[in-house]
C-alpha cells in the first residue's frame, strides 16, 4: 500500500511538534524506513529510536547545543513560541506556536543554525538532511503527549536532561 507524503500544514497560532536530523544520520537503515510504506507517524517513530542509539551524524555536545540553542532563542517570541526541545546529538525535537509561516520558521532555524554550527564545529557543506517530520498539534491530550515525549526522549536515550529547553521546567 503506498501512502502519500501529506503536505506541511502550517497554521498561524497554532502548535506543531517538529524533528529534523544531521544529514551524516541519515545512513542506509535510515534510507530504508524512509521508503517503506508504513504511516508517516510510523517510520519518524521507528527512525528517532533508532537515532537515539546510533552514533552517526552525532555532533551536537556541549557548546554545539548552546549555539543551537542561541538560535533558536534568538527568534522566540518573534517567529515562533518556543514551548519545549530537546537537542540529542544528531536530530532535534521541537514543540513550539507558530507566529509566522511553517515553511519560514524552518527555512530560519535549519538555515542559520547549519550556518553557525558548521562555524562552530569547523566544517563545512550540508549540516541538516532534508526536509523535517512536522505534526499539528490536535488538542491539548495530544500537546500533552508531545511535550512528555520530547521531555523524555533524552532520558530515554540515556542523556542528560540538560539537552532539554523548556519554558515551565
Amino acid at each position: 500500500m503506498n501512502h502519500t507524503k501529506l503536505h506541511h500544514i502550517s497554521l498561524q497560532e497554532h502548535y506543531q511538534f517538529v524533528t529534523f536530523r544531521t544529514e551524516e544520520s541519515v545512513d542506509a537503515y535510515v534510507r530504508k524506513l524512509l521508503e517503506n510504506d508504513e504511516k508517516e507517524s510510523v517510520k519518524q517513530f521507528q527512525i528517532d529510536n533508532y537515532l537515539d542509539s546510533s552514533k552517526n551524524g552525532a555532533c551536537l555536545f556541549d557548546e554545539a547545543i548552546d549555539v543551537f540553542m542561541d538560535v533558536i532563542l534568538e527568534e522566540d517570541e518573534k517567529l515562533y513560541d518556543v514551548e519545549i526541545m530537546a537537542i540529542m546529538p544528531n536530530h532535534i525535537h521541537l514543540l513550539f506556536k507558530q507566529n509566522d509561516d511553517l515553511g519560514k520558521i524552518m527555512q530560519y532555524i535549519k538555515g542559520k543554525s547549519a550556518v553557525e554550527l558548521n562555524k562552530f564545529l569547523q566544517k563545512s557543506g550540508k549540516f541538516w538532511a532534508d526536509g523535517y517530520y512536522d505534526k499539528l498539534i490536535r488538542d491539548e491530550e495530544h500537546y500533552i503527549k508531545v511535550y512528555n515525549y520530547i521531555k523524555n526522549n533524552p532520558l530515554k536515550a540515556g542523556l542528560k536532561d540538560e539537552r532539554v529547553f523548556s519554558k515551565y521546567e
